[in-house]
């Protein structure tokens, strides 16, 4: 069983893995340019609430090595 272009649906092509053509690769790219997809990372704490957290003994973490 041959994979689908995440695109369109149709069975991919070699050599354009995964997708079945450059014109949807390209508006595959064009997704990620407009930020229609992102990737979820790690999102960093306001410092103030760090700094409130390490005050006041109720920090649970890493403090970054300098």
């Amino acid at each position: 069983m041959s994979k689908k272009c995440p695109v369109c649906g149709k069975a991919e092509k070699e050599g354009r893995e995964p997708f079945c053509s450059k014109r949807c690769a390209d508006v595959d790219l064009g997704h990620w340019f407009k930020g229609n997809y992102s990737i979820s990372g790690h999102e960093e704490p306001d410092e103030d609430e760090v700094v409130e957290a390490i005050k006041s003994g109720n920090f649970k973490g890493d403090l970054p090595q300098s």
